[in-house]
């Protein structure tokens, strides 16, 4: 009996992820607890960084909360930092968690009107590389004035859409057959090839719209968490950031739009996949069939929403509240004013953001062994003796790098820390600090995009319900950015040494 319980808590364990997968979760946590009482716990904190790293990695195998959490809760089991550590790096990102909870709910009550409006796009323009440059420079401009995760929550919620009336219809041969959009088994044959094509369509856009949104949220205070960080510990006002940021993300912003085009055009990384005939076929008729089915009632329903994506609009463009409460207001006007009044039908809002946001809370548990561990310390203090515009380049290559293995809003936060310091000690003058600022912002958001957990809207995308549906892995996200990481960190570091 006891074989018998202990295989069925094997099978249980991780559920249906492979057992070679498995087994290496086991044994990570069965070595880092050795190592951190007998060898070094800066070198296990390095290697705790490369397990979660991992998780992430393997997203498609099995959701990162539950191994990432196990690594995180070894952690503060084995002191690798504190709960109370952990709890402040929540408190200082709590405007994001209640974006990810709010916002997004909120998002999903607008889908229809989103979904009308992105169809008409996508319906006319018939080429695919002014639709992707629509897309990114789209999303660019989005994310200077609101935030990335809404913006990308925005195109993920539309391309589900897509994604999900094409399915439907090829698995059922009408849209009323309940199906399974996980699965292809009911897919007929000679639908599968337009399918598969289809998938690689919109993986490209969604890639082409996430950069965008790195592309855009560069440029402004409000464009990402810890530019806002940034421009309170330099004091600087809308306009100066935009202006002193500029010399670098306005070039960087170009060379991006260029990748864009170039990568659609020679088909290289993932791109140039076109919209397959027959699904252009499948979506007109279905826009066709919504538009003739739809009653006054169903009219009121899509001018409601368009209303209150302007005003959501308006809100985040003027400040007038965190985001995420801006968020929790467009769920109350969406679900009002559109006769949706009970909980059951509320529900299935959040189910997207809350998977996402609890693992959001494990990734801050891993920053708090970061910062516990000081494991940034030796190439901050490296960075210090340097001087000039030599520094502020290597504050940039290393800002970018970390970021690319980390949060950009923890790395932002470090080294934002360390000049401040240097600068309240005489060590730098204030021109250097306002160079050194400038290289922080963008060495944090530009050649982050490299990786997944490089910045929290392309995490968001690797772990949102579309990711599976499409066939974006970690591994697919990483080549598929590698072209605009190379290009946009180059253009970036050449910015920070001719034009800063």
């Amino acid at each position: 009996m006891a074989n018998t319980f202990a295989h069925a808590l094997g099978t249980n364990f991780l559920g249906n992820s492979p057992d070679w997968y498995k087994k290496t979760i086991i044994a990570f946590l069965v070595v880092n607890p050795i190592l951190f009482y007998t060898i070094d716990p800066f070198i296990v904190g390095w290697l705790l960084i490369g397990e979660f790293i991992f998780t992430l990695a393997m997203a498609l195998k099995c959701y990162p909360l539950q191994p990432g959490g196990l690594l995180a809760l070894e952690a503060l089991l084995i002191g690798m930092t504190s709960p109370e550590l952990v709890y402040h790096e929540v408190e200082n990102n709590l405007p994001v968690v209640l974006l990810l909870i709010f916002m997004v709910a909120g998002i999903y009550f607008m889908k229809g009107m989103l979904l009308c409006v992105f169809t008409k796009s996508l319906l006319n323009v018939r080429s695919k590389r002014l639709l992707s440059l629509l897309f990114s420079f789209t999303a660019a401009v989005l994310s200077a004035f609101l935030d990335a995760l809404t913006v990308t929550a925005v195109i993920i919620a539309v391309a589900v859409g897509f994604f999900g009336v094409y399915h439907k219809i090829v698995s059922s041969g009408g849209d009323d057959h309940v199906y399974d959009q996980n699965s292809d088994g009911s897919v007929a044959e000679e639908r599968r090839a337009d399918l598969e094509q289809f998938r690689a369509f919109l993986r490209s856009l969604m890639m082409h719209g996430a950069i965008g949104t790195a592309l855009g949220g560069v440029t402004t205070l409000v464009g990402e968490p810890q530019n806002l960080l940034l421009a309170e510990i330099a004091e600087w006002e809308f306009m100066e950031f935009f202006v002193r940021v500029a010399p670098v993300s306005k070039p960087v912003l170009v060379v991006g739009q260029i990748t864009c085009a170039i990568t659609e055009k020679l088909g290289i990384f993932g791109y140039g996949a076109t919209l397959p005939q027959s699904v252009r076929e499948v979506l007109s008729d279905y826009d066709q069939k919504n538009a003739e089915k739809r009653t006054r009632r169903d009219n009121a329903k899509l001018v409601v929403q368009g209303v209150v994506a302007i005003l959501l609009v308006i809100a985040l463009g003027t400040h007038s509240a965190q985001p995420g409460i801006i968020g929790l207001g467009v769920i109350v006007l969406a679900t009002a004013f559109n006769g949706i009044t009970d909980e059951h039908s509320i529900g299935p809002a959040f189910e997207e953001a809350l998977p996402f946001t609890a693992l959001l809370v494990v990734f801050f548990a891993i920053v708090a062994v970061i910062e516990s561990q000081h494991l940034f310390q030796p190439v901050t203090d490296w960075l210090l003796t340097y001087q000039g515009k030599e520094q502020a380049v290597l504050f940039y290559a290393a800002n970018g790098i970390l970021s690319m293995i980390s949060d950009n809003v923890f790395v932002a936060t470090v080294y934002a820390n360390q000049v401040q310091d240097a600068l309240a000690q005489g060590i730098i003058t204030r021109e250097q600090f306002d160079m050194l600022i400038v290289s922080i912002n963008t060495g944090t958001n530009i050649p982050s995009v490299a990786t997944p957990n490089g910045q929290a809207a392309f995490l968001f995308l690797l772990t949102s319900a579309l990711a599976p549906l499409i066939r974006l892995s970690y591994g697919r996200m990483v080549i598929m950015a590698l072209p605009y990481t190379i290009t946009m960190s180059i253009a970036g570091l050449l910015a920070v040494i001719y034009l800063l």
